[in-house]
Parts: structure tokens; C-alpha cells; sequence
């Protein structure tokens, strides 16, 4: 038991792996978890199961895939029967808690006036708050707006001097990031003395949209902003992509967030990207308080560390802001670090493909807990411990009308890309796409109808097709021959 090590298991939303410095942002201010990948191991390749909240979630915390657990879209619930790792931890005797979101059933207050319906999850200690507003008064299970309220405070925000989707956020010490990680501190601090292993699961809800950092965090960038990169987008690009992309290039989600991507200036295009910045600069920095706090309890030794997204945001890149059904890197490409002294490698940088789903079979075995029949993902201990490589040849995602607004047509598409390769299939539209990551890494140059490329198209939808068949549900397990 006391080998076990305790999991702290960070999980921002929408953050794209770009967006630390660690991974090579020049902009951002990260160093404390740039300081947690420089003690541990960093993931070059790691990629989201789903573009969208919900499915994602759903697969990293049972290891198994979205089509699987039956939770493939925003505003689906996550069926009773599926076990979530917290679950199977707080059977083996872990101590389970969480701040923020956790997004596994519908989570509005239409449908839900008290809060997200829960299944056995497994956790003892559960600080909810899906999103900081559009919560009513009367929707008290939002902790974020009870603590606000105690401090004789209100949520507000309003528009960032001339921007027309950029917002002035509350400020630092009363943001809803803030009240995420001192949630989390509350926990660290009153386990220390206990003994028992824990997991805590800090679900912050940044640097999901609204863009709506602390002014002050937005303002260091304003010097600087003519130096801010615009959208990687090749004017005409989307002429012949899956026509999802083109609806979201004028209208990126619904009112009050849509997006027209030709409405927006240079300098809005900056700003945006200077604001999500901003974000996770106090991401970063609220993350640090919380790693100082393991260590002034003596835990930092025995402890796991987690810190990864749930999938990523277009950003502009490709003519699109937001999520949707599209597969690009800023879409499904995530941070993913882990660290726990003495045991993962300080300083290592992984090139392995390897999906969220792998995470949980990985705590797993390092807790030395047994898997759950049904988890379909691979540990990744072997990696971290350096006993096998490679760890996959591609990896798959998938989108079943993940988001509410693509009604006619409806989108249902899935992914598979090699190191080399990226195939979408658009089903039921006889479209979709195909990129040679060597020639093209920005992912511009569509090659689905390129004869030249006929045999790589063939060969990845055979790789899709088999991505496919391995996700179907392995339970029940087969109990006899017949």
C-alpha cells in the first residue's frame, strides 16, 4: 500500500498542445508546468479520442472508445452500467475527488436544474461546477457561483475593449480557475495526514471559450501583438473539404459565441489568440500553487502527476474557430505530461503515438490495480519505463454527431492517422480527406481524390476499417465455447 502512489490528474478543456511553452510557444508563460515535463515525461504525439468534451471524456476515464462506452455526443448521459477508473480506485481502496467538470451526462440547467446526473463514479469528494456562467440563481449546484457568493461576489464579464468576442474575465483571484485549484488544495492538504492513496481530478474548465481571461493577464500581450502569428489558413482551402468545415467557417458554433471567420480583422485574429494564451498563463500559474502545496505536505515523492486536455481549438487555423467535426492536430492534438520521481524519466520527450484513452489502463498499472474486463486502451508504463516500444502505429478517432448544430447534413465521421498519414472519412457523404504530414504538416493540401495517392488512401481506409472492428464493445466476455 505504501508503494502506491497517490494521482494528481489535471485535465484543462480545449487546450491544444501548442499552447506551452514546453511544446515550443515562444508567447505563453508556463514554466511550472514546463518545470513538471522537465521532471518528468512529455508526449509529443498524444491525441483525444473525440474533438468534443463529452465522448473524450467518456473514453479517457473508462480506457475504452466513444462508440464503446455509448457516450458519443455533448449532451448525451453516460449509461450506469460503464465503470469509470475512479471507480475501480476507490474499490482498491483510493480516496477519489473532484473540482470543475466532469461533462460524462448532460449538463444544462434545462435538463439538469440540480446538477449533472451522476453514475457510480467513485469519487467521495465532488466540487461541481460545469462553466462558470449561463448558470440561473437558483442553480445552486454550481460551487463556483456558492463561493462567489460567500465572498459577497457575482460572476460578470464584459467585452474587452475593442473586441467583439474577446471578454475581460473576472479577475485572478476570483476567476473559476482559481476556485478549481483551491478545491484541490483543500483536498492535498487534508489527505496528507491520512495515509490512505488518493486521486484528485482537476478538471478546470479554461481555456475553453468564451475567451475571457483577467484583463491584466490579456494586457501582457498587447504590446507584442502585431507579433502574434495569424490562423495558419490558405484562403479557398475548404472548397474541397467536408462541407462541415465550410458551415463552421461562417458560423463557428451557435449564438452568443458564433464565429464568421472572414468578419474578423488581423488584430481580432490576434487578440483572440493572445486572450486563450492569457488563459492558460493562469492555468499555468494556479498550477504551480497546487504542486508547491505537495510539496510543503511531503507528497510530491508518491505522487503521480498528470497534466493534460481533454482535445484542443481550431484557433482560426484552417478558417474555423472553436471544435467541431474536424480532425486537424489543434483539434485532437493534446499536452500530455506525467511525472512521479524515482519512477517516470526526468526530461524525457516521447515521440510514441498514444491516445487519452491510454491513460487509464497506465494508472492503473502503476497504482498496481488490476484492469477492469471491457478497458480496450494500452498502458503506457512500458513506454514510461522504456520496455516497449513502439507503443501504436496510429491512432483513431471518431465524431457521431458529436455537436448539436450539424442537423442537415449530419455529421458522422472518423479518423485514423499514422506518423506519416491522416485519413477522415466523412460517412454517408463520399467525401473527406487525406494529408501526407511529411509534405503538408500543416494539413492545408486535401489528397482524397489525388490518383497519385490512390494506394495511400486504400491502405489507411484499411487501417480505419480495423480501428473500427477493434472498437466494438468486448462485453459481455464470452463465458463458454457455445
Amino acid at each position: 500500500m505504501a508503494d502506491r502512489p497517490n494521482i494528481l490528474w489535471i485535465c484543462t478543456d480545449q487546450q491544444r498542445y501548442d499552447s506551452l511553452g514546453c511544446y515550443g510557444n515562444d508567447f505563453v508563460r508556463t514554466p511550472n508546468v514546463d518545470g513538471l515535463a522537465g521532471r518528468g515525461t512529455l508526449f509529443e504525439h498524444c491525441y483525444s479520442q473525440s474533438p468534443v468534451c463529452t465522448p473524450s471524456r467518456a473514453s479517457f476515464l473508462t480506457g475504452r472508445y466513444p462508440r464503446t462506452t455509448r457516450t458519443r455526443q455533448n449532451g448525451q448521459s453516460m449509461p450506469a452500467e460503464e465503470k469509470l477508473i475512479t471507480r475501480v480506485l476507490a474499490d482498491a481502496g483510493y480516496v477519489c475527488g473532484l473540482a470543475g467538470k466532469l461533462h460524462l451526462s448532460a449538463s444544462h440547467p434545462d435538463v439538469t436544474p440540480v446538477s449533472e446526473r451522476r453514475i457510480d463514479d467513485g469519487y467521495h469528494v465532488f466540487h461541481w461546477s460545469h462553466h462558470p456562467p449561463h448558470m440561473p440563481p437558483d442553480f445552486h449546484a454550481n460551487e463556483y457561483s456558492l463561493w462567489l457568493r460567500q465572498r459577497g461576489e457575482k460572476y460578470e464579464t464584459k467585452l474587452f475593449p475593442g473586441s467583439k468576442y474577446v471578454l475581460a474575465g473576472m479577475p485572478a483571484p476570483l476567476h473559476h480557475t482559481t476556485w478549481c485549484v483551491e478545491m484541490a488544495k483543500e483536498f492535498v492538504i487534508g489527505q496528507a495526514e491520512t495515509g490512505a492513496p488518493w486521486l484528485f481530478s482537476l478538471n478546470i474548465f479554461d481555456p475553453h471559450n468564451a475567451f475571457d481571461p483577467p484583463a491584466e493577464y490579456l494586457e501582457r500581450y498587447l504590446e507584442g501583438l502585431d507579433e502574434i502569428p495569424l490562423p495558419n489558413y490558405v484562403d479557398g482551402e475548404l472548397e474541397d473539404k467536408p462541407e462541415f468545415q465550410r458551415m463552421d467557417h461562417e458560423a463557428a458554433t451557435t449564438k452568443p459565441y458564433a464565429i464568421d471567420y472572414d468578419r474578423l480583422g488581423d488584430e481580432e485574429h490576434r487578440l483572440i489568440r493572445a486572450s486563450y494564451w492569457a488563459m492558460c498563463d493562469l492555468i499555468d500559474e494556479r498550477v504551480g500553487e497546487l504542486l508547491e502545496v505537495l510539496e510543503e505536505t511531503g507528497q510530491a515523492e508518491n505522487t503521480l502527476v498528470i497534466f493534460m486536455s481533454d482535445h484542443g481549438e481550431m484557433l482560426g487555423d484552417h478558417g474555423i474557430y472553436l471544435k467541431g467535426p474536424y480532425f486537424y492536430d489543434p483539434a485532437i492534438r493534446v499536452p500530455l505530461v506525467m511525472s512521479w520521481p524515482g519512477r517516470i524519466p526526468e526530461g524525457a520527450r516521447s515521440e510514441e503515438l498514444v491516445e487519452l484513452s491510454d491513460i487509464a489502463p497506465t494508472i492503473l498499472e502503476a497504482a498496481g490495480v488490476e484492469r477492469p474486463a471491457g478497458m480496450q486502451a494500452k498502458s503506457l508504463w512500458p513506454v514510461l519505463t522504456g520496455t516497449e516500444t513502439p507503443h501504436r502505429e496510429d491512432i483513431y478517432c471518431e465524431y457521431y454527431n458529436a455537436k448539436p448544430w450539424h442537423k442537415e447534413p449530419t455529421a458522422q465521421l472518423t479518423c485514423v492517422r499514422t506518423r506519416r498519414h491522416k485519413l477522415v472519412a466523412a460517412h454517408g457523404r463520399g467525401e473527406g480527406e487525406l494529408y501526407d504530414l511529411e509534405a503538408d504538416p500543416k494539413e492545408t493540401k486535401n489528397l482524397w481524390d489525388d490518383p497519385e495517392y490512390r494506394g495511400v488512401k486504400l491502405e489507411m481506409y484499411e487501417r480505419l476499417v480495423d480501428r473500427m472492428a477493434w472498437t466494438v464493445d468486448p462485453l459481455p466476455e464470452r463465458q463458454a465455447d457455445w
